[in-house]
């Protein structure tokens, strides 16, 4: 589960129990804070290279999710790019694991013609859907299908 603001104790307690009632084993929660001060550099005149994961201690990590690429030879990018801070909040897997599934998930969005994003399409899908969603009319009902906001 991926989540933009920080999960509280309960939040952290129904998640759980609605998996357990769903029989789904595996739950993974990971906050995603809208910055961090940490930033990476390399003696190279390009930046970090793409899928760098950089811990700052056992829950606290910065993936560089946008940086430079060795096929290309370069950075694909116009600006400096930031990396993409993470928290485990509720985890199994390692690090790594995360990191590498983060990295795919930037890279799920067929609308596009570039390489990747700095966000994972969990957390990007959500961003659109909410700019949509703050249009409506306090008397509008959203629509309950996601193809719907496609």
């Amino acid at each position: 589960m991926h989540k933009t603001s920080s999960y509280t104790p309960e939040e952290v307690e129904g998640f759980r129990a609605a998996a357990d009632g769903a029989d789904i084993d595996t739950v993974e929660m990971l906050w995603f804070p809208a910055s961090d001060p940490a930033r990476l550099f390399r003696s190279a005149a390009h930046p970090p290279l793409r899928g760098t994961l950089f811990s700052l201690d056992a829950r606290q990590h910065v993936l560089y999710t946008r940086g430079s690429v060795p096929f290309y030879g370069t950075y694909p990018g116009m600006y400096i790019p930031a990396p993409l801070p993470f928290r485990m909040v509720d985890t199994e897997s390692s690090p790594e694991h995360l990191a590498e599934e983060l990295l795919a998930l930037t890279k799920m969005n067929w609308n596009q013609t570039q390489l990747d994003g700095r966000l994972p399409i969990t957390l990007r899908t959500a961003n659109q859907v909410g700019q949509i969603l703050r249009h409506l009319g306090p008397q509008e009902r959203p629509q309950g299908r996601y193809a719907f906001y496609m």
